[in-house]
């Protein structure tokens, strides 16, 4: 069955074999006519269109002239001074950066334990507002007292639920409390 003209039943053939084998006798002369192996150090090899001739010619080493040599010394040692300047300039700033994180830490300390005596003091003076508070209860003042604990801020706690409602609530009933029913005796 041969419906495109390929033969792929033809297992003894490999392609790929008969490839390598012909480009191996196609390059096997050309090792001995370049002889590479031979060629001393210092000395370059070209070859020319016709590969059977190469060209060695040898390799000319060139002398530096003494304004260059003198040119690179100064600069080895103009980079080591501005090496040793940057050191001295990391250093100071290593300093300067010690003290001010230092001085930074000692403020930060004295913040906090000023806003921790603040923080208590007005936790104090809020427990003994609210003690005082909770003494004088007189009839009629339970909603504004209810109030005065609510935070009728609708900025202030964005995440929460929306407590709308019951703010408008606890409002009207301080603005206008609810009237005991008077039970009349008969």
């Amino acid at each position: 069955m041969d419906n495109f003209g390929d033969n792929f039943e033809d297992g003894d053939v490999d392609p790929a074999a008969e490839f390598l084998a012909r480009e191996q006798t196609q390059l096997a002369g050309l090792e001995d006519d370049l002889n590479t192996t031979n060629v001393p150090i210092g000395v370059t090899q070209t070859l020319s269109n016709d590969t059977s001739s190469p060209i060695i010619t040898p390799k000319v080493e060139r002398e530096e002239p003494e304004k260059i040599k003198k040119w690179r010394e100064q600069q080895k040692t103009r980079l080591e001074e501005k090496d040793a300047d940057e050191e001295k300039k990391k250093e100071e700033l290593r300093q300067v950066a010690k003290k001010e994180l230092e001085e930074w830490y000692k403020i930060h300390k004295e913040q906090i334990a000023k806003t921790k005596d603040v923080n208590r003091e007005a936790a104090i003076n809020a427990e003994k507002q609210f003690v005082a508070e909770s003494d004088e209860i007189e009839p009629g003042t339970e909603w504004d007292r209810i109030s005065k604990l609510c935070d009728f801020n609708p900025k202030s706690n964005r995440a929460s639920k929306d407590v709308t409602r019951m703010r408008s609530i606890i409002l009207q009933l301080k603005q206008t409390p609810l009237k005991k029913p008077v039970l009349s005796s008969k």
